[in-house]
């Protein structure tokens, strides 16, 4: 925790505040700063830590711990994703994307505002905001960032991709940087120190000018970059806003008066006696969530807590844009021509970013097709030790040279014991990398991507194919400004799979003009849940087209101005019951015991009542739906003879709809329970908790019945499902939220017979017992002539 505001906390440790946002990166650092501004007590949770000046990593130690996957050990800066085609990377720290981003601030171009573009799998990429919407808060996100561009024209990078776009007939500008490259009213210089604004500085370390090290994409250790926590989080904290590290957001539950509560994990900042980081469970409450987690961040949590938030429309997980993002490389730039000698570029002398071509797009007068920007790319000068390495042959070459020598002074009639410039030939003259100028390219692809969760994880459904037009006009592009610098062109290594790496995922959670379009409105506030906005990437309901981060920033300025002019809304209590707990009963007596292990798979849908509807639109959604559970009869002479034929159920239930794999905290467990009709009952209730703590209730009932026709295997082995809310307690009812079906595969049950297992003495006859209960029942059902027939449930 940076900082304290004071946020009130209630008599079960349950804090309040008026507005809680959910990451720290364009959208929520902004968020953060204009409600603590306007005297709204505010909370931020970021899930990484704070990387003040000097702590990012250099060396290759530290670089093995500068990636996030906590279930790994790992809290570093760095969140790798790799999907079915589709790689990406992004931020995980106290400032969120600026901390490895390339500092450009462009503002989306009017034209490319579209309204009902159609995509190719159906629906319309529609933009119910304007550039003139975004004018006045592009200009105050300026103002904060301050932006200027490259006062460095003339670095050889930037003179090479200037000198090529004039080859090709396109013009080049210099875009705006979040740099100080100067202090204020000075001449530009490296390592310099910059002033301490008004706002100060929550690192309390002097910040220095960019000193040209073309680090920009893996965190500047100087303080140059006008990273969001030198600027807005810093400005925050200053206005009261309370930060908190470590702190990742899981669980949302609607409260009934209003606001939200939502569950997080607090990672200790310092690890345990066993090398481990302590996690502990946290609620808070607020009047306003902003959702800022970042379009993997923001859609991951609100599918894990569709439970409960039913309104949440189909839009969720669609719209998934990589902003058009493609890296290509070209490397050995030559003067003049094929004969001519090596172009010095000097990728990594400069920021990473300072030269930019806009292509237009067919939006545009005298465009084609989609449009999109190419733009020079440096890398650290630590890079251009790897990329020599990479020319094996030459590297050999050169050592069996000046081996050759070396022995030669050794064993002939020469001395020689200054080797200086044999050493020199060894290193090489660094021709590979100080000729590559790296290309990166991003604009208009097509948005027709879906995030969804697979066995508790994001996954990604995304193609190259529907935006192949675009991809091949970018590289025809890329392939001539290779040519205009007589290099040798070259695609990323992914592209020979068609795959692409993103650092600029877009969608998830799209903006649009009803529930039916997008998930949330132009203003980024969720229809059907008041109170809940999303300011980040994921509200994007297709590409920006430039770099995105300045739009991000300036659409959740336009949400927070908004929801400053509706007022305050009232602060949740800290000290209002989420439910009573219904009392469950005492635990089934122990005695000689039969159990066995289940599995059972299908699918489910919220909303749904009635359990055949909800698994037919279950499985054309793809919600998938099993449990795994333990059945034990714990006194088998009790189970047999009673007339509910009651056991327990122990294990876990895994839905994406309720956030993954869930334990069951209690379950219930009734076979063969008769009807009056005749038929037979195998009942299920499971209690469960989901990610933000609520009880749900799972309830589930096979109909054992004599229908016409061979139905046995079909009555034992289907379950149909419906979730309610609540913890209900046997024989209680309660509000259904969804509705599925559930089936055992036959593999499955071959499984199931092979987990038959007996306690407390007697297993052959607690076994036998067992069985024949099984058994009688089935022919009581099935064979005896007084049955009832009829039409199946």
């Amino acid at each position: 925790m940076l900082r304290s505001s004071g946020s009130g906390s209630g008599a079960q440790g349950v804090e309040t505040c008026d507005a809680l946002v959910v990451g720290s990166g364009f959208g929520g650092s902004v968020a953060a700063y204009r409600l603590a501004q306007a005297g709204r007590s505010t909370v931020l949770l970021e899930r990484g830590q704070p990387y003040p000046p000097g702590s990012f990593a250099r060396n290759p130690y530290e670089m093995s711990r500068a990636f996030w996957e906590p279930k790994d050990g790992l809290f570093g800066l760095f969140d790798v994703r790799s999907f079915r085609k589709l790689e990406a990377i992004v931020s995980s720290g106290l400032g969120g994307g600026s901390l490895i981003y390339a500092n450009v601030l462009l503002r989306k171009d009017e034209r490319w505002f579209v309204h009902d573009s159609p995509l190719p799998g159906g629906g319309y990429e529609n933009w119910p905001v304007s550039r003139s919407d975004l004018d006045p808060h592009y200009d105050a996100v300026e103002a904060m960032l301050t932006p200027v561009p490259s006062p460095y024209p003339d670095l050889p990078k930037a003179k090479a991709l200037r000198e090529a776009a004039q080859a090709l007939g396109l013009e080049t500008f210099h875009p705006p940087l979040a740099i100080s490259f100067a202090p204020p009213g000075g001449e530009p210089a490296p390592k310099q120190v910059i002033p301490e604004p008004a706002y100060g500085n929550l690192h309390g370390l002097t910040r220095l000018t960019c000193r040209l090290c073309g680090e920009c994409d893996i965190g500047c250790n100087e303080g140059a970059k006008n990273t969001l926590d030198h600027t807005y989080l810093s400005a925050a904290v200053r206005a009261g806003a309370d930060l908190r590290t470590l702190s990742e957001a899981v669980g949302i539950l609607p409260l009934a008066g209003g606001g939200y509560e939502v569950s997080y994990v607090q990672y200790g900042s310092d690890l345990d006696e066993t090398g481990e980081r302590s996690r502990t469970q946290r609620r808070i409450r607020c009047a306003s969530l902003f959702l800022a987690a970042g379009t993997f961040g923001t859609t991951a949590l609100l599918l894990r807590n569709r439970l409960n938030l039913p309104a949440l429309g189909r839009a969720l997980g669609t719209r998934f844009s990589g902003n058009g993002d493609l890296l290509t490389f070209c490397m050995g730039a030559r003067a003049e021509g094929p004969a001519g000698g090596m172009r010095l570029i000097d990728g990594s002398y400069g920021p990473v970013i300072t030269t930019a071509m806009r292509v237009p797009d067919g939006l545009d007068e005298g465009g084609e097709r989609r449009g999109y920007y190419v733009q020079e790319a440096g890398f650290p000068d630590f890079a251009n030790w790897l990329i020599e390495t990479t020319a094996v042959g030459s590297s050999v070459q050169r050592a069996a040279v000046v081996a050759r020598d070396l022995l030669r002074y050794r064993f002939g009639s020469r001395y020689e014991s200054t080797i200086s410039a044999e050493i020199a030939r060894l290193v090489g003259q660094g021709r590979l990398g100080s000729s590559a100028l790296p290309l990166l390219g991003m604009g208009r692809d097509t948005p027709d991507g879906r995030i969804v969760l697979r066995d508790g994880e994001l996954d990604v459904s995304w193609t190259s194919a529907t935006s192949m037009a675009y991809f091949r006009s970018m590289r025809e592009t890329m392939r001539g400004i290779a040519g205009a610098l007589h290099a040798d062109y070259h695609d990323s290594p992914l592209w020979w799979t068609r795959r692409v790496v993103t650092v600029h995922p877009l969608g998830g959670v799209p903006m649009g003009r009803d529930v039916q379009e997008g998930v949330v409105d132009a203003h980024g506030q969720a229809f059907g849940h008041p109170g809940l906005y999303v300011v980040d990437g994921a509200q994007m309901p297709g590409p920006v087209g430039p770099n995105p981060a300045l739009t991000i920033a300036a659409l959740a300025d336009r949400t927070v101005e908004r929801v400053l002019e509706s007022g305050r809304p009232p602060r949740p209590s800290p000290d209002v019951e989420r439910g009573e707990e219904p009392a469950a009963g005492p635990a089934p007596e122990e005695g000689r015991s039969v159990r066995f292990t289940e599995q059972m798979k299908g699918y489910l849908c919220l909303g749904e009542t009635d359990p055949l509807e909800g698994w037919r639109r279950g499985r054309v959604l793809g919600h998938r739906f099993m449990f795994e559970l333990t059945i034990e009869a714990p006194d088998i002479d009790r189970f047999v003879a009673g007339g509910d034929h009651e056991g327990t159920a122990t294990g876990v239930v895994r839905c994406e709809l309720l956030g993954g794999e869930l334990p069951v905290e209690r379950g219930w467990f009734n076979l063969f329970v008769e009807e009056a009709d005749g038929s037979r009952q195998m009942r299920y209730r499971l209690w469960l908790r989901d990610l933000a703590g609520a009880p749900v209730t799972l309830y589930g009932y096979k109909v054992v019945r004599d229908d016409p026709g061979l139905d046995v295997w079909r009555d034992t082995s289907t379950l149909y499902v419906t979730l309610l809310s609540g913890h209900v307690a046997p024989g209680g009812e309660g509000e259904v939220a969804g509705a599925g079906v559930l089936r055992i595969l036959p593999q499955d049950f071959a499984r199931q017979l092979t987990t038959f297992r007996s306690g407390g003495g007697g297993a052959v006859a607690s076994m036998a017992s067992f069985g024949a209960f099984f058994g009688r029942s089935l022919r009581d059902v099935y064979l005896a002539p007084s049955a009832p027939r009829g039409d199946r449930r």
